[in-house]
């Protein structure tokens, strides 16, 4: 694979670093005062659900602990169901989970540079709608600014579980949070002394190509104390297409120390870097000779991502917890996109862009009981300082001739205070909250001098409410205001006599959760109004202007069964999910046709059997049909890039043998798309047509571990 062009950040690590712990300082002494944490339950009526009594204001912290009476759509995917699974990429993973969608759509669908999620119908090319978190940090390399994920800074290898909050957070997450919060929760820092494994797996495409990836961790914590933990992982060699390389370097070095008083601090160093050539889009015709060809050889991508993040939290009392979240990212990337394909291309353009990031987040939380009333109460504040420069180069094919088409350097200064109460009654818990946003937004046009500044202010409410009638249910149901703060891009093409505002959407939710000794149990109705949206006037000059309103309604569902213990079918799983999306236009020339890139059904099922050193795993995903434009044109296009795009099912296999006498070394075989079953999306990126999704693919990975 040849070396791709890079652009070195311009500071090192150790001056990130330094900055952050300015900060830390800076910061600790008002942090004492407005830091925190929220709600660990209590105990209610004797029939209720038991609950801890320590508080805690970190709601993504505690995974499955905090799913059971969550007032909201919410799923969390431990570590042992994604090994199971023999799912090779986050996406993989993802398309699991009810409401939840892999588009595909961009000029790096499939790679694993990037992540294209698309929740209940909104946009997934680069899962701009989402707010999508590390360890509770943002993955975005401006989450304000640019919030797409053409840069996806996270590896599989390296995740304990991955936790989808669809609706009931937007009340601490943000800015982009309509289509809810994705939060992948890093490998946690060992108890024992010394604990570690290893894997490496590869591959195979029908096709040819070959591809491995890798991944170590090492950790423990000395007599109880200082615990340490190194994180690997990494990718090299082919995906299914040609022209598809990729290497990518993945490593995290993670700290904790306990302190006085059952305090703790913790801190992780991250760095991360990624090459991939980008095989591109293909016309009608040339996807019919051969959907696995690439006719755009010139086009590629790099970057690299250096993070710093320092967390301390403190119990004061029984009843009174403060914390505080500091953090530091260093992000560059860039792009090589040819004006054509192979046969026709003049020039190629190169989109060298870098990002720096300073968070801190402090937070307080307190309990006290009001006659039958138990209130957590939490307030937090944040603040994310982003500055970014981003430039457009073309280079001629024919002389080498440079000009600039764009450089411009941006700016966000964002503050967002938030107040929530979680109300224990009865059975009953309520939790209504309060986050307010004040963005200010500025941007300079390097080429000519321009510059100019905005401020947006917003008051987000809401309130989450369930109901606990025994240990298995849960009854609940939410009112969430969300929003999406102006990007960069839109910001630099914005209409001069027609200023934008922030996108706003409503979300309303009614469900339900059971879970007994063999049954699990769920089912979400929603309903999201998203007004305001931001669109792109493709006619010159173009721009960016506030127009579009869509509604996005449906069911989520999940059912999980786990035979008897004893008998033939014993060690037997068996599960399913089920969404029905209805998203349409409500505004413009196509009001009342559907979004485009989404699907109104999917689904998933399968079956999983352990016996003994043994396990197996049946999966199958499936997905209704989908459009590639607003008009829902159904007839293709010569180009590929507009037409309907059929539905399809695949189905995966795998077997997983423990070694007999070690105990911690297993060989997993498996085969995805089993059919072998052609499948594609579309882009309508400057590499537009069709894009055909992974063809079968056979891989054997092995685990070892001490």
């Amino acid at each position: 694979m040849s070396q791709l062009p890079y652009l070195p950040p311009r500071r090192a690590i150790a001056a990130a670093c330094t900055l952050l712990s300015a900060n830390l300082a800076q910061a600790a002494a008002p942090a004492a005062a407005a830091t925190a944490a929220t709600a660990a339950t209590v105990s209610a009526a004797a029939d209720a659900p038991a609950e801890t009594v320590q508080v805690s204001g970190n709601w993504l912290g505690s995974g499955q602990r905090s799913l059971k009476n969550f007032g909201g759509a919410r799923s969390v995917v431990p570590r042992e169901t994604i090994e199971a699974s023999g799912a090779a990429s986050i996406s993989e993973v993802l398309r699991g989970v009810p409401g939840l969608q892999v588009t595909d759509n961009s000029s790096s669908g499939g790679s694993a540079i990037s992540l294209n999620i698309g929740v209940r119908g909104l946009d997934g090319r680069f899962s701009p709608r989402s707010t999508v978190l590390l360890d509770g940090i943002p993955l975005a390399v401006a989450p304000y600014g640019q919030p797409q994920l053409s840069f996806a800074p996270v590896s599989l290898a390296n995740i304990d579980s991955i936790d989808v909050v669809r609706g009931g957070g937007a009340v601490r997450y943000g800015p982009q949070n309509v289509g809810g919060i994705i939060n992948f929760k890093s490998r946690a820092i060992p108890q024992a002394e010394l604990a570690g494994d290893a894997s490496v797996r590869v591959n195979r495409f029908d096709g040819g190509n070959t591809g491995t990836q890798y991944s170590a961790f090492v950790g423990g914590r000395i007599d109880g104390g200082l615990g340490v933990a190194l994180l690997y992982a990494g990718v090299d060699g082919s995906g299914f297409r040609r022209h598809s390389g990729e290497k990518i370097n993945d490593v995290a070095l993670k700290f904790s120390y306990p302190l006085a008083a059952g305090a703790e601090l913790n801190a992780k160093l991250a760095y991360y870097d990624a090459e991939s050539q980008l095989p591109g889009g293909l016309s009608a015709a040339q996807f019919a000779a051969d959907p696995q060809q690439s006719v755009r050889t010139r086009d590629r991508w790099s970057g690299t991502r250096k993070s710093v993040d320092v967390g301390y939290v403190k119990p004061l009392s029984a009843t009174r917890e403060v914390a505080l979240r500091t953090y530091f990212t260093q992000s560059s990337r860039t792009s090589v996109l040819a004006n054509g394909n192979d046969a026709v291309a003049s020039s190629v353009g190169q989109q060298p862009r870098h990002y720096n990031v300073l968070g801190i987040e402090p937070r307080y939380t307190q309990r006290w009981t009001l006659g039958a009333l138990r209130h957590d109460v939490s307030v937090g504040y944040r603040y994310l300082r982003e500055r970014a420069d981003e430039r457009n180069l073309n280079f001629k094919l024919s002389d080498g001739g440079r000009s600039v088409a764009r450089d411009s350097a941006n700016g966000t200064d964002a503050h967002a205070l938030y107040v929530d109460d979680q109300i224990a009654v009865g059975q009953w818990r309520l939790t209504p909250g309060l986050r307010y946003e004040r963005i200010a937004m500025d941007r300079r046009n390097v080429l000519n001098g321009f510059g100019e500044g905005i401020k947006n202010n917003k008051a987000l409410p809401s309130l989450n409410v369930s109901y606990l009638p025994n240990r298995q249910l849960t009854l609940y149901g939410n009112y969430n205001s969300s929003f999406g703060s102006i990007q960069h891009l839109q910001l630099n093409l914005q209409s001069s006599t027609d200023r934008l505002q922030p996108e706003t959407a409503r979300t309303v939710e009614l469900g339900a959760r059971y879970q007994a000794e063999q049954w699990k149990l769920e089912a979400t109705l929603f309903n999201l109004d998203f007004s305001n949206q931001i669109v792109f006037v493709n006619t010159a000059p173009l721009f960016y202007q506030n127009l579009g309103k869509t509604r996005h309604r449906g069911l989520e569902s999940r059912a999980e069964y786990d035979f008897a213990r004893d008998g033939r079918l014993a060690g037997l799983n068996a599960y399913a999910t089920y969404a029905y999306t209805d998203a349409t236009q409500r505004q413009g020339k196509y009001a009342g046709r559907d979004v485009p890139f989404y699907a109104r059904h999917v689904d998933t099922l399968g079956l999983r059997l352990q016996r003994g050193a043994w396990r197996f795993d049946l999966n199958s995903t499936h997905q209704s049909r989908q459009f590639a434009d607003d008009a829902n044109t159904v007839a293709e296009n010569a180009a590929g890039s507009i037409g309907e795009i059929p539905g399809y099912r695949l189905w995966n296999g795998n077997i997983s043998w423990t070694i007999p006498g070690r105990q911690k070394l297993e060989v997993q075989v498996g085969v995805n798309n089993l059919s072998n079953r052609l499948s594609f999306s579309r882009t309508t990126d400057t590499n537009l047509g069709k894009l055909a999704g992974a063809a079968r693919t056979a891989f054997v990975q092995l685990r070892s571990g001490f």
